[in-house]
C-alpha cells in the first residue's frame, strides 16, 4: 500500500462555495439496512471515501449486488446471501479493517438469524467496547459467544422476540444495531435510552419506507412492532454535519469568507450555536451558512465570567466528533477555553503537534485540555506531523492551512477514511494542498 501525505502552503485565504459531502455515520448504518431484505434499495449522497467503500466491498463479497448509478448513487439488492462467506478469512481480514463492519451483525441477526465477526478496527481513540450491541441482541434471544484466541464474535437464534430493552449507554451505534434486529422480531420490541442522533432518525425512516413499524422516532424510547418482510425503498442521505462544522472552522481559522450550501439547518442541532460561542459569525441564508471574513473572533464567557468550557455529550448535545475542530479554532480566537472530551480517552493527544506549531494549550489529563488563544498575535508555523485519527487529521489540516510556511501531513489514509476528495475540493476554493508519496 501506498503511503501517502499532504504538503500545505500555509497562510491561505480561501473564498468560494462548497457543499457538504453525505453523512459518512448514516452511510455505514444505511448500507447495512439494505441486507434486511431481498428488494432493491436506492440510496443517493453516499459519500466516496474509504470507510464507505470497504463497507460496500464487504456487502458485494457477501453476494449483494450493487450497481452504481453514479459517484454517490447507488442500487442494493441482498436477495442471494452467501452466509458461508462470513467465516472466509478474506471476510474476517476485511470486517476487522473498519468499525463499521458491526453494524451488518444486527441486520443479519434479524434476517438470517447469524452473524459472525471480528473484532473491528476504526480509529484509535480509546476504548469503544461493543457490549450495548450485544447485551441487546441477547435481550432480544439471541445467544453471543466471544473467542478470545481468534478476536472473533458469534451471534446467533433460533428466533427473536420483541421486548423492553434498556440501553446501558446511548449508543447510536448501538440502537442501530439492536433497531435492525428488532424490526423482524416477533412481537413489539421498546428500546429506551436510546441514541436520537439524526442518522438514527434516517435510519428509522428507511426502514419505515421499507415497511417496518416504528414509533418515537427523535425521542430515546423507540417502539418496533415487528413485522415478517421488509420491502425495497429510496432513501436519500443527511450531508455530513463534521464536515459542516469542519468548514466553519476552516474559514474561522484561516480568514476566508465561505458559503457551505445545503447544510439541511433543521439537522445541525447546537453545531452553529457552539461556533457562534467562540465569536464565529454564521449568517444562515435558506439552507446555506455564509461565514464572513474575521480578523478577529472572541471566545464567550459564562454569565458569571467564568471560562468558557465546551464538552461533548449525546445528542442533542455536542458532537465529539466537532471537538478537537474547536480545539483548533480556539487556538486563535481571543480569550481562553476549556476542552472536556468526556465521551472518548486519547481524542485530544493530538494537541502535542498543535504545541509543536506553536499554539499555547495546556493538556491536562486525557479528556481535557485548556487554550489560550493567540488572537492571531503569532501565527502558528508549519510542521511535520501525522494524523492520529479521521477528526484530529482534518483538524491539523485546518491548522496548517492557516500556518506560516509549509507543513506536510503523513498518514493522509485516516483522512481519506471520513473525508472526500478534501485536498481538491479545497484546492478549489484557495488552498495549497499538494497529494505525494512518502
Amino acid at each position: 500500500m501506498i503511503n501517502e501525505a499532504f504538503r500545505i502552503q500555509g497562510s491561505a485565504r480561501l473564498s468560494g462555495t462548497i457543499q457538504p459531502q453525505g453523512a459518512k455515520n448514516e452511510a455505514l448504518q444505511i448500507i447495512s439496512a439494505v441486507l434486511l431484505t431481498d428488494q432493491k434499495i436506492i440510496i443517493k449522497n453516499i459519500p466516496d471515501i474509504l470507510d464507505i467503500r470497504k463497507q460496500i466491498e464487504l456487502l458485494r463479497g457477501l453476494g449483494v449486488k450493487i450497481e452504481r448509478l453514479n459517484t454517490n448513487d447507488y442500487i442494493f439488492q441482498a436477495d442471494d446471501i452467501d452466509l458461508a462467506h462470513l467465516s472466509s478469512p478474506d471476510y474476517q481480514d476485511n470486517a476487522k479493517r473498519i468499525r463499521g463492519s458491526v453494524m451488518l451483525l444486527g441486520p443479519l441477526l434479524a434476517r438470517f438469524k447469524k452473524a459472525y465477526l471480528p473484532k473491528p478496527g476504526g480509529d484509535k481513540i480509546g476504548r469503544r467496547r461493543l457490549d450495548t450491541h450485544f447485551l441487546g441482541f441477547e435481550k432480544l434471544g439471541a445467544e453471543f459467544h466471544f473467542s478470545p484466541d481468534g478476536d472473533q464474535y458469534y451471534i446467533g437464534a433460533e428466533k427473536l422476540k420483541g421486548t423492553f430493552i434498556l440501553m446501558d449507554e446511548i449508543s447510536v451505534t448501538g440502537t442501530a444495531n439492536v433497531l435492525m434486529a428488532a424490526v423482524l422480531a416477533e412481537g413489539t420490541t421498546q428500546i429506551y435510552n436510546a441514541a436520537c442522533e439524526p442518522y438514527v432518525q434516517q435510519l428509522c425512516k428507511l426502514l419505515n419506507k421499507m415497511g417496518a413499524k416504528i414509533s418515537g422516532v427523535g425521542s430515546n424510547l423507540l417502539t418496533i412492532e415487528g413485522v415478517e418482510r421488509l420491502s425495497g425503498a429510496e432513501h436519500t442521505i443527511l450531508p455530513d454535519m463534521i464536515e459542516i462544522g469542519s468548514f466553519i472552522g476552516l474559514a474561522a481559522m484561516t480568514q476566508s469568507e465561505l458559503t457551505i450550501s445545503n447544510v439541511s439547518v433543521p439537522n445541525l442541532g447546537i453545531i452553529p450555536n457552539t461556533f457562534e460561542k467562540l465569536g464565529i459569525k454564521i449568517d444562515i441564508q435558506g439552507d446555506n451558512l455564509y461565514i464572513p471574513a474575521q480578523d478577529v473572533y472572541e471566545i464567550q464567557s459564562f454569565i458569571d465570567g467564568s471560562i468558557m468550557t465546551i464538552y461533548d455529550s449525546p445528542w442533542p448535545g455536542f458532537t465529539p466528533d466537532l471537538l478537537s475542530i474547536i480545539l483548533v479554532v480556539a487556538t486563535q480566537a481571543r480569550g481562553s477555553i476549556l476542552i472536556h472530551q468526556k465521551m472518548f480517552e486519547s481524542r485530544l493527544f493530538f494537541v502535542d503537534k498543535l504545541i509543536d506549531m506553536g499554539a499555547q494549550i495546556i493538556l491536562c489529563d486525557p479528556h481535557r485540555a485548556t487554550v489560550i488563544g493567540l488572537e492571531r498575535k503569532a501565527q502558528l508555523r508549519g510542521i511535520r506531523m501525522s494524523s492520529p485519527d479521521i477528526r484530529a487529521g482534518v483538524s491539523l489540516l485546518i491548522a496548517a492551512l492557516s500556518a506560516k510556511g509549509e507543513s506536510i501531513i503523513s498518514n493522509i489514509n485516516q483522512i481519506d477514511r471520513g473525508y472526500q476528495n478534501i485536498d481538491g475540493r479545497l484546492n478549489a476554493l484557495g488552498a495549497h494542498i499538494e497529494r505525494i508519496e512518502e
